[in-house]
């Protein structure tokens, strides 16, 4: 795929190796608190297919939820991923730390639920209170929030 990212101070760099997929703004209160904005738009590739090619070593990581933890550089703090239990075999990653974030555009809205009520974005995409229905791994149930 070709498309790189990473972090804020450079310490961090990574490539995609698959072209991401099922891209969305979360409004979740972690993704808030995460990211210090009122939302975060998410893609996934598989697994295997986000490489860090440099600083790996700087990479921490945090329980954020009952069913997931984030990634994010230990040097700056800039967020790079989130990893859930319900889905093992993706990892979504934070478009904004591509080097062309304007490549992949968002078609949903997730969490609307916690919408910061002085957010209003004016798109026209799907807006669901919590995950979407048949989000993938929850067989029609949603983890704990």
């Amino acid at each position: 795929m070709g498309l790189t990212g990473g972090c804020m101070c450079g310490a961090v760099r990574y490539e995609l190796q698959s072209a991401p997929f099922d891209c969305g703004w979360c409004h979740c209160r972690s993704c808030q608190l995460s990211s210090g904005s009122p939302a975060m738009v998410f893609a996934s590739v598989p697994n295997d297919d986000l490489i860090w090619t440099q600083g790996g070593d700087k990479v921490r990581s945090v329980v954020s939820s009952s069913f997931g933890h984030r990634d994010f550089c230990g040097e700056c703090g800039t967020p790079f991923l989130m990893k859930v239990d319900h889905q093992p075999e993706t990892v979504d990653f934070s478009v904004a730390t591509l080097d062309e974030p304007g490549t992949i555009a968002p078609g949903y809205h997730i969490f609307w639920s916690a919408k910061l009520d002085w957010f209003n974005p004016s798109d026209a995409l799907p807006r669901h209170d919590k995950f979407r229905p048949n989000t993938r791994g929850l067989e029609g149930t949603e983890p704990p929030a």
